[in-house]
C-alpha cells in the first residue's frame, strides 16, 4: 500500500501541485517596472546586494522618485499618500512524504495564505507588513510588521520599530530557499519564550565607510503573541538586547559576531513555587562567502545559556541549561543571477543539555526558473536525530 501511496505523491510533484511560498514584493517591480532580478539572485526570496542596499533605504530607488507615486494635494505639501497601494499575494500549499517508520503522503493547500504590502510614507518613513489570513487552516495575523525612519535625524542610521524576527540582522530565515527551517534560531528550552524568531521591539543599524556594520535590538523577549488585560504585550518588566557586529572583508566575505543577553520571568507550572528569573545568554559568529553570486557559503553557530527554566515533563526547575548549534549552507547557481538552475545544501545542529532540543538534519534542494517570478523546486531533508526519517517535498514557487 505503501508502494502505491509513493508513487501517487511523486505524481503529484511532477505536475506540481505543491508548495507556492512567497517573501518577496512584486509590487515593487510593478512600481519601478523593474526585474525582479534586479533585487534577487538566482530567484525570490534571495536578496543580493542591491536588494540588500533597496531594502536599508527604506524600500525606495531614490533616484527614481518622482511625484508620480504620490497624490498632489492642492495647497497641502505635509501630506503624503501613496497613488497606488502596494500589494503583493503569497499562497502556500503542499503535499510531502515522509518516509520514516510511519510514513505517510499529505495534502496541505491552503497552508499558508498572505497578503504583503510596503513601501516608502514619506521621504524618510517607510513601512513594511504581511498578513496571514490563514496558516494551518486559521487566520494567523501579523508577523512582519514594522515601520522604518530611514537616516534618522541626519545621523544615518536606521530605525525600525515593530515586530520582526530578531535574527534577521544575522541570516533572514524568510528569505532562504529550502523549506527545512533555520533550526538553532527558534530553540529554546523548557517553557522559555526568549528566542530568536518573532518579536516585538527596536533596531538600529548604521554602516560605516570601513566596510563596518553595526546593528543593535531592544526586545521584549517574550514573542509575538497576545496582550494581556492591561494592554501589554512584554510578560514581565525585562527587556532583552542584542548587539551584532559585521565586517566586509573585500567584495566576497563579510564576517559577524552577535551577542544577546536578557532575562524573563518564568512560573513552575507544577507548583505554586515563587517565580523565578531566567538570565539569558547567546552569542556566536557568522560569515558568508559570495562568490559572484556563482557559489554561496552561509555559516552560522551560536551558543546559548539559560540559569533556570522548568519543565512539566521532567518535573520541576533545570538550572544551567546549555545549548549551541547552528547550520551551514551552500547555494551554486552555475550563471549567477543569469542561471535558471540553482542548487541549495543545507546542514541542521542543534545538542543541548535540554535533550528535548537536540536536532541534526541535511537537506538538499534545487530549482529551475520558469520566469523570473516563478520556479519548480524539489526538496529532500534526511533528519539524524532521534527517530531517524526522510521527507520529500517538490512544487511551484511564485510571486505576484
Amino acid at each position: 500500500m505503501k508502494k502505491y501511496i509513493l508513487i501517487l505523491t511523486l505524481l503529484t510533484f511532477i505536475t506540481a501541485l505543491l508548495s507556492v511560498r512567497t517573501f518577496a514584493i512584486p509590487a515593487f517591480a510593478r512600481k519601478y517596472q523593474i526585474s525582479c532580478q534586479v533585487c534577487h539572485s538566482p530567484a525570490l526570496p534571495r536578496l543580493k546586494g542591491f536588494g540588500e542596499e533597496f531594502a536599508g533605504n527604506g524600500f525606495r530607488l531614490t533616484e527614481y522618485e518622482s511625484p508620480r507615486y504620490f497624490i498632489q494635494q492642492a495647497g497641502d505639501d505635509q501630506l503624503s499618500l501613496l497613488r497606488e497601494l502596494p500589494l503583493a499575494i503569497r499562497i502556500d500549499g503542499f503535499a510531502s512524504y515522509n518516509f520514516g517508520n510511519e510514513g505517510s503522503a499529505d495534502f496541505g493547500a491552503p497552508f499558508v495564505m498572505k497578503i504583503l504590502s510596503g513601501g516608502e510614507i514619506s521621504d524618510k518613513i517607510s513601512y513594511y507588513f504581511y498578513f496571514l489570513f490563514n496558516e494551518r487552516g486559521s487566520v494567523a495575523g501579523l508577523e512582519d510588521a514594522f515601520l522604518m525612519y530611514h537616516d534618522f535625524l541626519g545621523s544615518g542610521i536606521n530605525l525600525y520599530v515593530g515586530q520582526f524576527q530578531v535574527s534577521d540582522p544575522l541570516f533572514k530565515s524568510e528569505l532562504r530557499y529550502t523549506l527545512e527551517p533555520y533550526k538553532i534560531y527558534g530553540s529554546t528550552p523548557g517553557n522559555s519564550t526568549a528566542d530568536l524568531k518573532y518579536d516585538r521591539g527596536i533596531i538600529f543599524e548604521k554602516d560605516f565607510s570601513t566596510g563596518t556594520a553595526l546593528t543593535g535590538e531592544i526586545v521584549n523577549g517574550s514573542g509575538i503573541g497576545e496582550a494581556d488585560e492591561n494592554y501589554l504585550f512584554d510578560k514581565d518588566k525585562y527587556k532583552n538586547f542584542m548587539l551584532r557586529v559585521n565586517q566586509a572583508i573585500g567584495e566576497k566575505v563579510s564576517a559577524g559576531f552577535f551577542a544577546y543577553t536578557g532575562r524573563e520571568l518564568l512560573s513552575d507550572p507544577t507548583s505554586v513555587h515563587e517565580d523565578v528569573t531566567d538570565n539569558i545568554k547567546m552569542f556566536g559568529p557568522d560569515l558568508v562567502i559570495n562568490l559572484d553570486e556563482k557559489l554561496i557559503l552561509n555559516f552560522q553557530y551560536l551558543w546559548r545559556t539559560d540559569s533556570h527554566v522548568f519543565d512539566e515533563s521532567e518535573g520541576g526547575p533545570l538550572t544551567d541549561i546549555r545549548t549551541q548549534g547552528g547550520f551551514a549552507e551552500i547555494i551554486y547557481a552555475p550563471r549567477g543571477d543569469m542561471s535558471k538552475w540553482y542548487f541549495t545544501g543545507l546542514l541542521n545542529l542543534v545538542e543541548s543539555d535540554y535533550n528535548v532540543l537536540d536536532y541534526s538534519s541535511f537537506t538538499l534542494h534545487c530549482g529551475y526558473l520558469l520566469r523570473r517570478n516563478m520556479r519548480a523546486v524539489g526538496e529532500f531533508t534526511q533528519r539524524f536525530s532521534g527517530v531517524s526519517y526522510g521527507m520529500i517535498s517538490a512544487g511551484i514557487i511564485t510571486a505576484f
